[in-house]
């Protein structure tokens, strides 16, 4: 046993005394060096595996990120000595560095479609990807360029970058750039060389002895052949085998994904075709009791056919072609009318809600308008491919829900606006009569401050000088003044709404007159319009009140005026007569509305200009005087093409 300690002991003697190389390797690029199995190899390894041996030391292969083995190498107590590195023509990095060891170069990577870069001018103002330590950012360092400079701590970081659109350009080492052009197709190579340069051993400064033995052998690698051998392994053959093992691995997965697609499929196919049998007899038996269930239906049908045609409402059953496949009969017509439309004034389109249906599978409801009448539609899917279409009247209980919902609303107003009328009203007056007081002092004082000034040309009111106090104590009472008319404008409106008017004390009125005299109140917001008057002739003469309605058709033309923007609008007001009925109309090209705007826009204090100082009673107020002429107003916008606002009232007949 003795004697067997005694023989380790001196043949392990050797190594231990043995000096060893500590050789840092980063790369994963074929055939430099990379790991293959948890083995690194590549030309590296072995040309320094081969300088131990000349050297005789143990080379031990240590593998780190590039920036790790950068840092170590300005360690002097790092545990790495010798890295590969490549190093720019002419340029020597500030370290211990050996001869060259295989030349190389760099060129600029964007991705395709992108145009060529021919030399460094073409790379100024655009996003360059550097990898920080590497042989292009040591050339940079000594030639500045004029572009964005975007580190990275690998080339791969570069070439993500560029697939995202966060650099323009990657300057790259060939043999890297050649590993990671397959694995990012979009990216290109779009320049010749821009630097050359080459792999070289580098090491501490401390080292410059460990540098100087490492050169030697690499001397008398090159002077022997040996290098030329080697370089021959690795960068003749070696990448052909490389490339062709990674091949074999791919083709034997593929072969295996197949053979098991192809089981799969086998498989497959058995039970398809078991299954396939066992429904051809389920069908046979489905058939026979399939032609007794018609006959069953069959007399169904006809029953269903005679309570079906006893129903007052239309019931008509359609497919998704519009192809009419049952109806009753009752009130047909309407889905093909052009008149029939939504409540909210927008255009029905039968088509486009039978497809909403069928796609959603699920029921539709709406109220419509024809002529003078009422109606509420139903739609609901019976089938994958049909509906059943209901048509109900409607137009009495529309007519008792609006009397019903008129009247509880002018019985609140009323309630109001009788209550605050008075409350508002007079602190309003007193508002009003104090500031003209305050405008008219403002004036006779103006010379009284300016004499005063003259004396005491520090004097300051309220920490301003003379001159700007009494302009913003003059612009303060304007607008105490306007909030203060505008508060009795507002409780105006709100007693016009809610007070009865009594018909008797109509008289005949041309409409005519009232689009002029309208015009003419208006021409100051108008000006900056094109304004369009189509005035019937002779005038339509209606009943009514005349202020009233030019009330109605200034505020229509107030709101018309804001529904432009900035650019110049056109409004084109229009008299007519249609039978028995004088209509006017007003319309402009301005924002538009849209249908849940429209539902509420005669609402009390509904304002979609409230930051503007909308109150929301302007178009109550004109329904209503509109109501108390039996008239009727109707209101067709579109979101982005303008709105049309048509009046309909009773022709008076000429005595």
């Amino acid at each position: 046993m003795k004697m067997l300690l005694l023989l380790l002991t001196i043949i392990t003697l050797p190594v231990l005394a043995q000096d060893s190389i500590v050789f840092g390797v980063h790369s994963k690029t074929a055939p430099l060096e990379w790991r293959n199995n948890g083995v690194d190899q590549g030309f590296n390894i072995e040309l320094m595996n081969r300088i131990g041996q000349l050297t005789n030391k143990r080379i031990i292969v240590r593998r780190k990120s590039f920036q790790q083995l950068v840092n170590d190498m300005d360690n002097p107590n790092s545990d790495i000595d010798v890295i590969t590195v490549v190093s720019p023509v002419n340029m020597d990095r500030k370290l211990a560095q050996s001869d060259p060891i295989y030349s190389t170069h760099a060129k600029a990577y964007t991705l395709q479609g992108k145009a060529l870069i021919n030399n460094w001018a073409d790379l100024v103002g655009k996003r360059v990807a550097i990898k920080k330590g590497a042989f292009v950012d040591v050339y940079l360092s000594d030639h500045l360029q004029n572009f964005d400079r975007i580190d990275v701590d690998l080339y791969e970081t570069g070439f993500k970058l560029l697939t995202k659109n966060q650099v323009d350009v990657v300057i790259a080492e060939s043999f890297v750039a050649r590993r990671l052009l397959p694995l990012y197709p979009s990216v290109r190579s779009s320049s010749d060389a821009l630097i050359y340069g080459a792999f070289n051993f580098v090491a501490n400064g401390t080292k410059t002895e460990l540098m100087y033995q490492i050169n030697e052998a690499l001397r008398q690698l090159k002077l022997s052949g040996e290098y030329d051998q080697l370089v021959n392994k690795w960068f003749g053959t070696g990448r052909e085998k490389v490339d062709l093992t990674s091949s074999e691995k791919r083709l034997f997965a593929l072969a295996i994904l197949v053979a098991i697609i192809s089981a799969i499929g086998l498989v497959y196919t058995g039970f398809i075709s078991a299954s396939l049998r066992r429904h051809t007899k389920a069908l046979d038996a489905e058939l026979i009791q399939r032609k007794r269930i018609e006959a069953e239906i069959s007399e169904l049908s006809q029953q269903f056919q005679s309570v079906l045609d006893g129903i007052p409402n239309g019931v008509t059953i359609v497919n998704q072609e519009l192809q009419h496949l049952w109806s009753n009969d009752n009130n047909i017509h309407l889905l093909d009318s052009a008149a029939f439309y939504y409540i909210d004034n927008n255009v029905f389109k039968l088509k486009a809600a039978v497809l909403e249906v069928l796609s959603t599978q699920k029921s539709f409801t709406a109220d419509m308008r024809y002529q003078q009448q009422f109606w509420q539609l139903q739609i609901h899917p019976i089938a994958k491919n049909q509906v059943v279409i209901l048509l109900e009247e409607t137009t009495e209980r529309h007519r008792l829900w609006q009397a019903n919902e008129e009247a509880s609303r002018l019985a609140s107003l009323g309630e109001l606006s009788a209550g605050i009328a008075h409350e508002i009203n007079n602190p309003t007056g007193l508002i009003v009569h104090a500031v003209s007081l305050f405008t008219a002092a403002m004036k006779d004082l103006t010379p009284a401050a300016k004499h005063y000034q003259q004396q005491n040309p520090f004097w300051l009111i309220a920490g301003l000088t003379p001159e700007v106090a009494l302009e913003e104590l003059q612009y303060s009472c304007s607008s105490i003044e306007e909030g203060a008319k505008r508060i009795s404008r507002i409780v105006n409106d709100l007693k016009r709404y809610a007070m009865p008017h009594i018909a008797d004390q109509y008289a005949r009125v041309c409409l005519n007159d009232v689009v002029q005299v309208a015009q003419r109140l208006t021409a100051n917001q108008t000006k900056i319009h094109q304004i369009s008057m189509m005035l019937c002739e002779p005038s339509p003469i209606i009943r009514g009140d005349a202020q009233q309605l030019h009330q109605v058709l200034i505020n229509l033309i107030q709101n018309a005026c804001n529904a432009f923007t900035a650019q110049q609008g056109e409004i084109v007001i229009q008299t007519r007569i249609k039978g028995d009925r004088a209509i006017l109309s007003i319309t402009d090209n301005g924002c538009g509305m849209n249908s849940a705007t429209l539902k509420r826009i005669t609402e009390p204090f509904f304002t979609t200009r409230r930051n503007e100082g909308g109150s929301g009673l302007g178009l109550s107020v004109c329904s209503k005087i509109i109501k108390e002429h039996q008239g009727e107003m109707q209101m067709l916008s579109s979101v982005g093409e303008g709105t049309q606002i048509s009046l309909t009232f009773t022709l008076e007949q000429n005595k």
